[in-house]
């Protein structure tokens, strides 16, 4: 038998803007929601412009649950949609 650890993967993205990174940093951690973490920030600065665009994205990694199955084919299969396999063990 097949075991798996399994972990919701839910995502959110906002866009903030600023004069500096720290003000986009400051946007990005206010705009975070309750459970999530921010897992990635790339900015950019339009053209003759001296604003800072960032798009935060925030990834949920607080809920894990433990599935099995006798192969490793019908284990993909029993992971629900937006959820993603961490581990594989046979017990």
């Amino acid at each position: 038998m097949l075991h798996a650890t399994i972990r919701l993967a839910e995502t959110h993205q906002v866009t903030v803007e600023g004069e500096s990174l720290g003000e986009i940093q400051q946007h990005l951690r206010e705009q975070c929601p309750d459970g999530f973490v921010l897992t990635l920030a790339p900015v950019s600065m339009a053209k003759a412009s001296t604003a800072i665009t960032a798009t935060g994205t925030y990834a949920r990694r607080d809920e894990v649950q433990e599935i099995e199955a006798p192969s490793y084919a019908e284990l993909r299969a029993a992971v629900p949609a937006g959820w993603q396999m961490l581990s594989v063990r046979r017990v």
